[in-house]
């Protein structure tokens, strides 16, 4: 009696497995420029938030101090966190000391 050899294990082909790697690479292709795009305006908004806290701060300490603060009289009496520098995307923020408004301080680079 002769014993037949029966192919009985299941699995994937190397052509599978290059169909799914050449999906799973457009799908990358795809997702990641839309991921950084919407990564600039997430920090753009995170941003804008930041001021207007600042800008929150700012009028509290002028009603309670009756004098417009600047960054380091607002950390240093705790009316904002000391861990964080300027805004997400770090640029950093500025109090104008005459109107106390705040404004994201403008970069130098060229």
């Amino acid at each position: 009696m002769k014993k037949k050899m029966v192919n009985s294990e299941k699995g994937f082909t190397l052509i599978e497995m290059m169909i799914v790697m050449l999906i799973i690479s457009v799908l990358l292709i795809i997702t990641i420029p839309n991921v950084t795009k919407h990564n600039s305006n997430i920090n753009e908004k995170g941003c804008q938030a930041y001021v207007k806290m600042v800008q929150a701060e700012v009028q509290a300490y002028q009603v309670d101090k009756n004098k417009i603060p600047t960054l380091t009289e607002l950390k240093s009496e705790g009316y904002i966190k000391d861990d964080k520098q300027g805004c997400p995307n770090g640029k950093a923020v500025e109090i104008n000391a005459s109107t106390g408004e705040v404004t994201v301080a403008q970069s130098t680079e060229s």
